[in-house]
């Protein structure tokens, strides 16, 4: 998977379409990402604890990574890409910018 936490992504399909936010966790096995304010559902939860609030919570759901495009450091969404370059002696994988060719 070539977006990690942390990246900023634009959703590009689906009811969220348009959204910007912060990857906070990423699901590998499931190809799927959790994208700070997208994909938002309501859910009922009951106490458990004496600490924990009652009631209708708003959470974040995750995403398919297909449906999200990283956002460049320019602004613009863009589709990413690896290769292999040499840093300080020794080779190392690097994300890129398809649409700039630079290094995320």
């Amino acid at each position: 998977m070539k977006i990690k936490k942390g990246d900023r992504v634009r959703v590009i399909s689906g009811k969220n379409k348009g959204k910007e936010g912060e990857v906070l966790r990423t699901y590998p096995s499931k190809n799927m990402v959790l994208v700070e304010g997208a994909n938002i559902v309501k859910k009922h939860q009951k106490q458990v604890r004496s600490t924990m609030q009652a009631g209708i919570i708003d959470k974040d759901m995750p995403i398919h990574v297909s449906n999200v495009m990283l956002i460049d450091a320019d602004g613009q969404a863009t589709r990413v890409g690896v290769r292999i370059e040499q840093v300080d002696g020794k080779r190392k994988k690097v994300r890129f910018s398809r649409k700039t060719g630079s290094v995320i």
